[in-house]
């Protein structure tokens, strides 16, 4: 039997509803969702909502765990956007690194408070600390990001009232810690489920009542805490550098899962590449490097699951992107949107991904929108990388 769910998925390609399926057909499923962005991934495909009960799946998580977008508003006006583009972009290139293994040398390394938790006490992450003070305050590769803004409030958000400003936004997760601790306690997952087919041993899970179903809630939970210290320090070195001060700011994460109570059921609730929306609850929602990003409020949909999607999708893959749009000076080609690129892969084209526009209509009984922001300096990986996510 197939656990009950609904699908709001736009022009999914690959195997996005077969994987679906495959989720919903555990026999630890209780209730699934897909959002408006949905495309393949591991396992549960990306926009995959899954609630099951007493149990964890670590590829229904994701291999970035807690990736999460983080926003703040700024106090410099707008037009510093133009004014003041020099020390913006000196700014994002020499405060932050990107790219598979970036890293700070060990004199240049961030100090925060997550660093001194009790890593050494558990069993997997005891010998990965030192890796993850290396890549704290970095982002990692694929569609990872920072950019400067424009942001038009339309209404009052985080106690900021409508109008234009500049802000800063960032994407990013656990780094590589996060994706060894995903790989890791997976194959431990699919060593416990032996009677799984192979088509859905990605969907292996860990009982949360067994040893090492605890172990990895544990990691998961310090990978979250991780990666909010990752974009805090993205975030706080930037506006050292240019002397700015933050107005408000707006967090959320994906990639991760949640305890909640849904139809007075206790669930753990799986959001891969989904965000949560709770009713009043503030998130952020991008399209690409060249369109429209929101900020929204949640609605709290039950048959979301209290979710919504954490982008605008993508519409090809990274592989079908070179493919289709080899030849296109990217850099250029956003010069005349009045959007200065620094750095990305030829896979992150706007081209690559769904029309933003679409899955918020899509999504308009699961969002309300406060917010609406256009990129207008981006800084991403260098082509040629091998995304974490």
């Amino acid at each position: 039997m197939l656990a009950p769910a609904h699908s709001w998925a736009l022009e999914a390609q690959g195997h996005t509803y077969e994987q679906f399926e495959q989720a919903r057909s555990l026999p630890v499923a209780v209730r699934a969702a897909l959002m408006p962005d949905a495309h393949p991934g591991y396992g549960l495909p990306i926009g995959g909502v899954l609630a099951v009960q007493n149990a964890v799946i670590p590829y229904a998580v994701g291999v970035d765990i807690a990736c999460r977008m983080h926003l703040t508003v700024l106090d410099w006006p707008v037009r510093a956007l133009q004014e003041r583009k020099a020390i913006l972009i000196s700014a994002l290139q020499k405060t932050t690194r990107f790219g598979i293994g970036a890293a700070f040398a060990r004199h240049e390394r961030c100090q925060h408070p997550v660093m001194d938790e009790n890593w050494h006490e558990h069993p997997f992450l005891r010998h990965l600390q030192n890796k993850a003070w290396e890549q704290l305050g970095t982002s990692g590769t694929g569609n990872h990001f920072v950019e400067f803004v424009e942001l038009k409030i339309k209404d009052t958000m985080a106690a900021v009232p409508p109008g234009v400003y500049m802000a800063l936004l960032s994407h990013s997760g656990s780094r590589g810690v996060g994706a060894e601790v995903a790989n890791h306690y997976s194959r431990l997952a699919q060593k416990l489920r032996p009677e799984l087919p192979q088509h859905v041993k990605n969907l292996a899970w860990l009982d949360l009542q067994h040893q090492t179903g605890q172990e990895y809630w544990q990691a998961m939970q310090l990978m979250g805490r991780y990666s909010a210290a990752n974009h805090e320090l993205i975030h706080k070195r930037i506006l050292t550098f240019i002397g700015a001060l933050p107005l408000a700011a707006v967090q959320n994460h994906h990639n991760f899962a949640w305890r909640e109570t849904h139809d007075k059921q206790s669930l753990i609730v799986h959001r891969k590449g989904a965000t949560p929306a709770h009713a009043g609850q503030l998130g952020v929602v991008p399209g690409s490097m060249a369109t429209k990003g929101f900020v929204v409020e949640g609605l709290g949909l039950p048959l979301a699951l209290h979710s919504c999607s954490h982008g605008a999708g993508r519409a090809m893959s990274r592989k079908q992107a070179h493919k289709n749009l080899k030849g296109l000076n990217l850099r250029h080609h956003l010069a005349e949107m009045g959007i200065e690129l620094l750095s990305a892969g030829l896979d992150e084209a706007p081209a690559a991904y769904k029309d933003i526009a679409k899955v918020m209509d899509a999504q308009k009984d699961m969002v309300r929108i406060k917010a609406s922001f256009i990129p207008r300096i981006v800084k991403m990986a260098p082509g040629n990388e091998r995304p974490e996510d």
